[in-house]
């Protein structure tokens, strides 16, 4: 634990190694973020009444390949982001953990009922006692702490503010209680579960390897207990080109778009389970489209085609990790727009048929393609059915980019990013 005023001194203005890491070369946004922890800090000691703290910091996460692949067992590739929930934390001596994030009510949780409860579904109170009611259950200690985060990973923007919520908290529970001696990927999986079991979520595991984690990883779960995960040596700022995730809106919340959305792995589970298996990952497409007239019977067509999109994408990831590796950055974006069109044409993700006059995401590829056709790469990005896309953008067409995206969806909604190296982590200055 370190005194407030001896930490502040050590960021020194941003002007510190590890901020330049998190947050880039940028002075003024190297000064803004100083000022967002001295500013957290204080907020800390005004609401605790204490200034002997620890810092963290979880960034968001971008999906890059493999769209839909993780819930049937596939692969992806994917990469911590800039833009990061931070915590400002210390232990309290107590069984009740207290928890102000800015621009929300502070709230607790009492370490002496581990029970999941309906009624805190989609709570962050869920989340927190899911993720402690595991690290008890395999081996850790827990206790109570008091903390201030302040949320930079946009919710709705398809970055994950929620994963990176989670092992933000895990960190938290790891470096105050257990010496850091949790990976990073048992992090990972036990925010996972966290939010499949407590906050009433379904859930693959990519979201929050990729904020645990860090860096540009590519995950395979193949055996979704023990992803292997393996990170890319790739140096994207060196390419030119800004990765820009565009907040496109649309998306529902109603009964039908839910319906809609459980429909992807649920259709590809059924395809798979035609064939006698649990998830497409244990099948190849040749017995697929061997046995397609007995399948369709079942299923459908659609369910097939998401099933031809899983298998394109779950390949494509090995060869997208490749070009990487090769330093061919050209085969790369050209895997990038064919997996945008595969999720278009097969997996059927990029608007409801329910809400079928509202197709944000179509227009946001759309202008997309006109501004980059020949030059960068273009698809969604997450779920889809709303919410965001993901571009690859050469520095000349930038400013046009931004404009043209902008000029529809409102200013401010793209956001242009690095990958940065670190997960979640403990600040140490």
């Amino acid at each position: 634990m370190a005194k407030i005023n001896s930490l502040i001194e050590k960021i020194n203005g941003g002007k510190n190694l590890l901020f330049q890491e998190l947050y880039g070369n940028d002075a003024v946004v190297l000064k803004s973020e100083a000022e967002r922890y001295a500013t957290l800090m204080s907020d800390f000691t005004m609401t605790f009444g204490i200034d002997d703290v620890e810092l963290f910091s979880s960034p968001g996460r971008t999906e890059i390949g493999g769209n839909h692949t993780d819930h049937n067992y596939g692969r992806v590739l994917a990469g911590a982001v800039n833009l990061d929930n931070i915590a400002v934390a210390g232990k309290n001596g107590t069984n009740t953990i207290r928890i102000k994030s800015a621009g929300y009510p502070e709230f607790q949780v009492e370490l002496t009922d581990f029970q999941p409860k309906e009624s805190e579904f989609f709570t962050s109170v869920s989340l927190v006692k899911g993720i402690a009611a595991k690290m008890k259950q395999n081996g850790y200690s827990v206790g109570g702490f008091n903390a201030c985060i302040d949320g930079r990973v946009p919710k709705g923007s398809g970055l994950s503010s929620s994963a990176s919520f989670e092992v933000l908290i895990g960190a938290i529970f790891n470096e105050l209680f257990n010496d850091g001696k949790m990976s990073a990927v048992e992090n990972a999986i036990i925010g996972q579960w966290s939010e499949n079991n407590y906050f009433g979520k379904p859930c693959g595991l990519m979201d929050q390897t990729a904020c645990s984690v860090g860096g540009l990883i590519t995950i395979d779960f193949k055996d979704p207990a023990n992803p292997i995960v393996k990170e890319v040596d790739f140096d994207f700022v060196s390419t030119g080109f800004s990765l820009v995730i565009t907040d496109v809106g649309g998306g529902h919340d109603d009964a039908a778009s839910q319906a809609e959305y459980a429909s992807l792995p649920t259709e590809m589970k059924s395809v798979a389970a035609q064939l006698g298996a649990k998830v497409l990952r244990e099948v190849t497409l040749e017995q697929i489209v061997e046995k397609i007239p007995a399948i369709r019977e079942k299923t459908g067509d659609r369910a097939i085609l998401r099933a031809y999109h899983f298998q394109g994408d779950n390949h494509r990831v090995v060869e997208q990790v490749a070009a990487l590796e090769n330093n061919d950055f050209q085969a790369f974006l050209k895997m990038v727009v064919e997996s945008g069109y595969s999720s278009y044409m097969y997996n059927q993700n990029i608007f409801d048929v329910v809400h079928k006059d509202e197709q944000v995401v179509s227009l946001a590829l759309a202008l997309s393609e006109m501004v980059l056709k020949g030059s960068g790469a273009w698809r969604v990005h997450g779920g889809g059915f709303g919410g965001t896309i993901q571009a690859f953008v050469p520095q000349e067409k930038l400013a046009e980019y931004v404009k043209t995206l902008e000029h529809v969806y409102g200013e401010g909604k793209c956001h242009k990013l690095f990958i940065r190296a670190k997960g979640a982590i403990k600040l140490i200055l």
